[in-house]
């Protein structure tokens, strides 16, 4: 861990916040390159800040009041997007609801992140300490994603009564996630000459009962605290066969499950079994996060909510996110940020600029910094 400020691109936490973001999604930052942002946000929040400790570890920098209040928010938000697809540097137009940011990471989700700056270094009036957490490695395997290591290492970094992860929602809340897991499903056959597969045994072929079973299913949907979690099971890949002369003597299926928040891993895996017994194949779990229960019921959470209005819309999240992370550390988390999440990844990815100024007004509501933002 480091206490100094690497030299790094000016950043100005107080300009106009669609300025800001542009500024932010300009330094490229695909996962794995993110150190060049964390300099940026880093030597903002020491140079205008002077409220916030400051800390670094490693591309992670972690920004937080300590007043002593009893109650303390956490708002996080990720530094690293996919990779760039011909849209970069950012570039603005009008769209059918007024103008856009457009760029990668414009969505998902460097216009939070842009967000969480122009607020974190502001003093805030309401009662409750604040935790800014702007981290690396969220696009990429679960171990390589910061949040691991903080959780492991420094749990305390990321407690809370209540986690707002800045993930695009339209400016709606969405309240926890769905949990996911994938699974590896294989078939073994006999390998011949496909001039003679009467003395082989194809392993593809195999996998059609697999398929057969998961077209004809039909999912789940669960209501959790009045949101509707639609879970979803499916086929991603198949793989198999080495030549166009070789019946194959194994073949992979990958399946995805998107899982409801009320079900664990554990159940998830056995669905999953219980789906396909029968069938002569392995199946083996290759990758899996837990989901996330709402979190709308602490008092934090309730704040909020009514800072926000009678016209935000409150759905689930139907999709994972690293509020999983805050759950399971006993810390109630939603998503609230700007850009639609249908957007995220795609070679026009963008952001409304009317999100950008909402977002940024009402979570100044929440901490009570409303009349000192320049939205």
């Amino acid at each position: 861990m480091s206490s100094a400020p690497h030299p790094a691109a000016a950043l100005e936490p107080h300009a106009d916040i669609v300025d800001l973001t542009a500024a932010i999604v300009d330094i490229e930052s695909v996962s794995g390159n993110e150190r060049s942002l964390a300099d940026a946000i880093e030597q903002a929040l020491r140079t205008h800040g002077s409220h916030l400790e400051v800390i670094r570890d490693g591309d992670t920098i972690i920004a937080r009041t300590q007043y002593g209040h009893d109650s303390r928010v956490v708002i996080a938000g990720h530094l690293d997007t996919v990779p760039v697809a011909d849209n970069l540097p950012s570039s603005r137009r009008e769209g059918e609801h007024g103008e856009e940011l457009v760029g990668r990471g414009t969505c998902d989700m460097k216009g939070g992140v842009a967000v969480m700056l122009a607020l974190a270094v502001h003093e805030h009036r309401e009662p409750r300490d604040i935790t800014w957490i702007f981290y690396d490695h969220e696009e990429v395997e679960a171990t390589k994603n910061s949040l691991t290591r903080i959780a492991r290492e420094h749990p305390e970094y990321l407690a809370g009564d209540v986690a707002i992860l800045g993930e695009p929602t339209s400016g709606a809340v969405e309240g926890g996630c769905k949990g996911t897991m994938k699974l590896e499903v294989t078939a073994r056959g006999i390998a011949a000459h496909s001039a003679r597969d009467w003395v082989g045994d194809n392993a593809i072929h195999k996998l059609a009962p697999v398929l057969e079973r998961l077209a004809s299913y039909e999912a789940r949907t669960a209501v959790i605290d009045g949101l509707e979690y639609c879970e979803c099971l499916n086929v991603v890949s198949i793989s198999g066969g080495i030549a166009g002369n070789v019946i194959p003597d194994h073949a992979q299926a990958l399946i995805n499950y998107r899982f409801a928040p009320d079900t664990s891993c554990a159940q998830a895996e056995a669905h999953v079994r219980e789906l396909l017994d029968g069938l002569d194949v392995e199946i083996a779990v290759v990758d899996q996060a837990e989901g996330a229960l709402p979190g709308l019921d602490t008092p934090a959470a309730a704040a909020l909510l009514a800072a926000l209005g009678d016209s935000v819309e409150i759905r689930a999240k139907q999709g994972w996110t690293d509020v999983a992370r805050f759950s399971a550390l006993g810390t109630p988390a939603i998503n609230f940020g700007p850009g639609d999440p249908l957007l995220a990844h795609t070679e026009d990815e963008h952001v409304p600029v009317s999100d950008l100024r909402e977002v940024l007004a009402a979570l100044g509501r929440f901490l009570g910094s409303a009349a000192t933002l320049k939205a």
